[in-house]
């Protein structure tokens, strides 16, 4: 049963502070302070069989998240990883967010965060708020196993279940797009092209290839250091409604001209040299 609830104390989404940055990419982390520091436990256990060392340096994917008996399935954006300082950074489901971590010998506290504040869908905006109020407001033992899962639960029994996961690579990865990016603000794709839109790299070929939400697309791409230059676009010519067109024009403009792009794990940005762009995930 939750504790009655204290009119003075700002509750989990009230805390998060609202900054104007790309979703996409990791935020500054907040700094480790105080006596709780990373290094209170050392490389001991934190609250169950797991130690620092193997829950520490690894971008664990979120699978899914059960409070009160209830199980929610993360969406494939959402992940959480702890650096051996004990800084976080992570993505709720659609916003990314900031933290620390202080390891203790009965387990782990996360502190209050800082996050992006992108709108998404509905299903991922939910799983968001049940996963940053557990966040901030649990202690969390961590239990690790040989291949590669860690389960965090807290003292009432309620679970996060994450999975290590590997980085993607440039090429032969289809990268899902879900934001678009104007001058490092991102917002998610209209609801018409969420799932929709993608592309893959071929090195052999030296080609960009996927769908701009209705059409399908293929280009030439030259990739050197952190920029490809992309040639002029070939499509279908199907016809679909109002926004999703109006989201496939935004993509569009990505092509006959360089871009740069960066890959953060699992997660890639394109930006145009007038500060457009557009954000993607790999794909399971």
């Amino acid at each position: 049963m939750e504790p009655p609830t204290d009119p003075t104390r700002p509750t989990a989404m009230d805390k998060r502070l609202t900054l104007t940055a790309l979703a996409l990419l990791p935020l500054p982390l907040l700094a480790a302070c105080g006596n709780e520091s990373a290094g209170d436990s050392g490389s001991g256990n934190v609250g169950s069989a797991a130690t620092k060392s193997s829950v520490t340096g690894v971008r664990w994917k979120v699978d899914s998240l059960t409070v009160g008996g209830k199980t929610e399935q993360a969406p494939d954006s959402a992940y959480l990883k702890i650096a051996d300082n004990g800084e976080v950074d992570g993505n709720y489901g659609c916003n990314t967010f900031g933290s620390t971590a202080a390891f203790k010998a009965d387990g782990i506290d996360f502190e209050t965060a800082r996050s992006t504040e992108m709108a998404c869908g509905d299903a991922p905006m939910k799983f968001e708020k049940s996963f940053a109020r557990a966040l901030d407001t649990e202690r969390f033992t961590a239990e690790t196993t040989d291949d590669g899962k860690l389960t965090l639960t807290s003292g009432d029994g309620d679970t996060v279940e994450l999975t290590e996961e590997k980085p993607a690579e440039l090429y032969g990865t289809t990268w899902r797009i879900d934001s678009l990016v104007d001058h490092d603000v991102a917002t998610s794709l209209p609801e018409a092209a969420r799932g929709k839109a993608w592309f893959t790299l071929d090195k052999k070929a030296g080609t960009l290839s996927g769908s701009v939400g209705c059409n399908d697309i293929s280009a030439k791409a030259t990739v050197s250091e952190d920029e490809i230059t992309l040639g002029n676009p070939r499509t279908t010519r199907k016809m679909c409604s109002d926004s999703l067109m109006a989201a496939e024009r935004s993509l569009l403009e990505l092509f006959k001209g360089t871009v740069e792009y960066r890959i953060d794990h699992r997660s890639i940005t394109l930006t145009s040299e007038n500060d457009a762009g557009v954000g993607a995930v790999a794909d399971k």
